[in-house]
């Protein structure tokens, strides 16, 4: 098998990042791979579960989660594995009278005589200088300043639409191209079970794959593999959390109490003492080294006197 092999039936969660989390129901139907219009969430935590396709000869399916129902329906409604038994009338059109507006403005509704809808007005104080050119200026005209009885944009109220009709609904009518098949799912000679992994992060297990056509024996080999493990799988879990949480507290306490002696230390005399520290630590291997240097010198220069001597004789 490789990434190109044909398959029936890819189902499974597919998490990629924070943006990609799916339950892959792909089904294959008449050369093409059709996947679930319906969009399916797996569990994200750090537990494992239980994931259960069934699908039946009526044409039916159902999605469990840890033995939980989480969606069902029918085969041809979720999947574009045939047209649509119903189509759009090509010839209804909407009336052209046809009101879908829920509210209007009041047409009784007037603006008061004394409503001020200018935000800036001119300046009735102002005047124009005495050495104004209109031939060279141009039209003098006054500063605005800020209208003392401006009220805002005026809007005529809102009331409900008498003449509401509703949402126009275009009508259907049956698809002549849409003819049920009895077959779709039916598949035969399923004789192999793949793996599709890509994974950028380690941790992922997997185990117990059943392959029945028994719902209530998958239910129940369910609850007697996954069902007894997942109370001390979450206590395990909950545990190394603990243990992992005091570890951390403890190498920040460690790491606060270094960084406060540093501080305290203005002479730098734990410097020093770390740097002998680390000095002595490193003289024994050193040593080693030079032990072991001398030793293959030994050994050397008796192989030397060794085959002299044979070549003497």
């Amino acid at each position: 098998m490789h990434s190109e092999s044909q398959y029936y039936i890819m189902f499974g969660p597919d998490i990629c990042g924070f943006g990609n989390n799916r339950l892959q129901v792909i089904l294959y139907h008449q050369g093409k791979y059709h996947e679930n219009n319906k969009t399916l969430k797996c569990r994200i935590n750090k537990d494992t579960h239980l994931y259960t396709l069934i699908l039946r000869p009526n044409a039916t399916y159902e999605v469990k989660i840890d033995n939980q129902k989480v969606t069902t329906g029918e085969l041809e409604d979720d999947w574009d594995f045939l047209p649509p038994r119903k189509i759009k009338d090509p010839y209804a059109r909407k009336p052209r009278k046809w009101d879908e507006r829920l509210q209007i403005e009041d047409p009784g509704d007037k603006k008061p005589e004394d409503w001020e809808d200018f935000e800036f007005i001119p300046d009735p104080e102002a005047k124009k200088p005495d050495d104004w050119n209109k031939t060279m200026d141009g039209e003098w005209e006054g500063p605005l300043i800020q209208n003392p009885k401006y009220k805002g944009h005026w809007k005529p109220r809102i009331i409900d639409n008498p003449n509401y009709q509703g949402e126009w609904i275009h009508p259907e009518i049956d698809n002549h191209k849409y003819k049920p098949d009895p077959t779709i799912c039916h598949y035969h000679n399923i004789s192999v079970l793949g793996l599709d992994l890509w994974q950028v992060k380690s941790g992922s297990i997997f185990d117990n794959f059943l392959l029945t056509n028994d719902e209530e024996f998958a239910e129940e080999v369910g609850n007697k593999t996954w069902g007894l493990r997942k109370a001390v799988e979450q206590q395990w879990r909950e545990l190394y959390e603990e243990m992992e949480k005091k570890k951390e507290a403890e190498e920040a306490k460690k790491k606060r109490v270094k960084k406060q002696a540093r501080e305290e230390d203005i002479w730098g005399l734990d410097e020093d003492e770390e740097d002998s520290e680390e000095d002595s630590e490193e003289e024994p291997e050193d040593d080693r080294q030079l032990q072991q240097d001398s030793a293959e010198g030994s050994s050397l220069g008796k192989r030397e006197v060794h085959f002299d001597q044979k070549d003497e004789l």
